[in-house]
């Protein structure tokens, strides 16, 4: 609800009573405001700071009508499940049977209950999936689960990887490839999409794909699907690189710039930004004198010292220094 003229009264209580009556005939138009001047009060209300014209009010509570003070209370009033998710091939949207051999009031039941209550649990497990499509998906977004965790990647990014895989699902994009290869590929690109940087080397290590596979297979998802991937920014490599190779922050800070001013001379274009974080890292312990082998960054980076070479000199030689 709208009100462009009401003006809040402890704003202008204060205030002598002629004041009050001539703030309460300001007539303003809500859309005349700056955004940055309204704030949201604690009951709803949206206002103006320097007026306190009222722009929105009544706003409906989504929350519970009960308060709970701790965990505990909140799970014994609690009138609902778990949020539908994306990474379950049900959404969530099913029951469970507890694993607890216990009635409503905590005791617990007689072995002919037991033996009752393992059957049940066993028919619900069956009945989850009605078709080979769904047991099919089951598995996809359980393997996409089990490498997410592997890879130590945040929940936002299985949620991305399930939706891309759903999405070629209903686009028909899995016949004819692995249901393992389609998942990884999903997962690698949810990875870009988020900005988390895993490369491809991290992703096929918990994958039961090969890398050449995973790399074809997205590359050939991506494009079905119309993904829009930016180029991998080397420097989000490096704050983890440097961590693994227990770094200072002034080296992380001198391969950032390294990065910066290589990259604005071209130097990036067609190169692995894993190869080419990684030599910046090389580059920025040696100037730091916190040297590393080049062995030790590659092992980290998982590169080839080739690569850390040439990548090496070029940085140097586009800085200006003479190893």
């Amino acid at each position: 609800m709208t009100r462009p003229t009401r003006q809040r009264d402890d704003r202008t209580r204060w205030q002598g009573d002629d004041e009050t009556e001539a703030s309460e005939d300001v007539d303003l138009d809500p859309e005349d405001l700056d955004p940055e001047d309204l704030v949201r009060t604690a009951d709803g209300e949206l206002i103006h700071e320097e007026t306190g014209l009222i722009i929105e009010e009544e706003q409906i509570d989504p929350g519970p009508e009960w308060r709970a003070f701790n965990h505990k209370e909140r799970q014994e009033k609690s009138r609902v499940g778990a949020p539908t998710t994306q990474t379950m091939h049900d959404k969530g949207l099913t029951t469970t049977i507890d694993w607890k051999d216990k009635d409503a009031y905590g005791r617990s039941i007689s072995s002919r209950k037991r033996s009752q209550m393992h059957r049940l649990r066993k028919w619900q497990e069956r009945i989850r999936t009605k078709d080979a499509g769904e047991r099919n998906l089951q598995f996809a977004l359980s393997e996409i689960d089990r490498m997410a965790s592997a890879l130590g990647v945040p929940r936002s990014v299985r949620e991305v990887a399930s939706v891309i895989y759903r999405r070629a699902l209903n686009e028909d994009l899995i016949r004819g490839r692995s249901i393992e290869g389609v998942a990884t590929a999903a997962l690698y690109a949810a990875c870009r999409k988020e900005g988390i940087p895993r490369s491809l080397e991290e992703i096929s290590e918990v994958s039961r794909v090969e890398r050449k596979e995973i790399g074809r297979t997205y590359r050939y998802v991506s494009q079905e699907l119309g993904l829009e991937m930016k180029p991998v920014d080397p420097k989000k490599y490096v704050p983890r690189f440097c961590s693994e190779l227990e770094l200072s922050e002034e080296v992380q800070a001198k391969a950032n710039e390294i990065i910066e001013t290589t990259s604005e001379k071209g130097l990036l274009s067609g190169k692995s930004p894993t190869g080419f974080a990684a030599a910046a890292i090389y580059a920025a312990s040696l100037l730091c004198n916190k040297k590393k082998t080049q062995r030790e960054v590659a092992d980290v980076a998982q590169v080839t010292e080739v690569t850390i070479r040439n990548r090496y000199q070029e940085q140097i030689e586009a800085m200006g220094i003479h190893s």
